[in-house]
């Protein structure tokens, strides 16, 4: 039986998780110009979420991608990798570009998270560990990208037996007609589509 929006999203048992909004992936200079581009009427609509899952007590947990200076750890064997590796912004760690946009405001209770190769947030990292403990059963996920790491994540969530919920316009992705495709002919199937307009409604109640 389908669960109602407000019992899947309520905020005892839901968290926000955001993927790659960093300055080297979706900001000024990004290499991807296109995701950029297509990113920046998404992330006003992601920092909303932010504020208003923060107030609401939703936990908030942003999935950042880093690549070390010598590139050690690093995947090599996709072409996304390989055109990235050659980006004049690099997602070092503790540097501009592996930081997220600065609309997005961060707070001490928000949980970072990094990794080094993968293209998902639950790629070699305690995301799935650290939702459990949070007694999450419903992962709100938002960031970039639809093309790529966001399908990644939503099917990654769906297999660890979590409820995943996609608000459509906190995610980018590029060219339109595509995302358009995804969302009605993959994520539409695995996933709960939303808008933010919903959620802020929700989770402001």
């Amino acid at each position: 039986m389908a669960l109602n929006l407000e019992d899947l999203l309520n905020p005892a048992t839901t968290a926000l998780v955001t993927q790659e909004v960093q300055n080297g992936v979706v900001g000024e200079g990004s290499a991807l110009s296109e995701l950029a581009a297509a990113a920046k009427l998404a992330i006003p609509n992601m920092a909303r979420l932010v504020k208003v899952a923060r107030n609401a007590g939703v936990p908030i947990i942003h999935c950042l991608a880093e690549r070390r200076a010598d590139a050690q750890g690093a995947n090599t064997n996709g072409r996304i990798f390989q055109y990235m590796a050659k980006a004049k912004l690099q997602l070092i760690p503790g540097s501009y570009a592996a930081e997220l946009v600065p609309e997005i405001k961060t707070a001490a209770s928000d949980i970072v998270m990094t990794r080094l190769h993968g293209l998902s947030p639950f790629q070699g990292t305690e995301l799935d560990y650290v939702l459990r403990n949070l007694g999450v059963t419903t992962i709100v996920g938002v960031g970039v990208t639809v093309n790529v790491a966001i399908q990644n994540f939503a099917f990654d969530a769906v297999n660890a037996s979590y409820q995943m919920v996609i608000p459509r316009d906190a995610v980018a992705g590029f060219p339109q007609e595509y995302v358009d495709a995804v969302f009605a002919n993959t994520l539409g199937a695995v996933a709960t589509l939303v808008t933010t307009d919903e959620l802020v409604e929700l989770w402001s109640a």
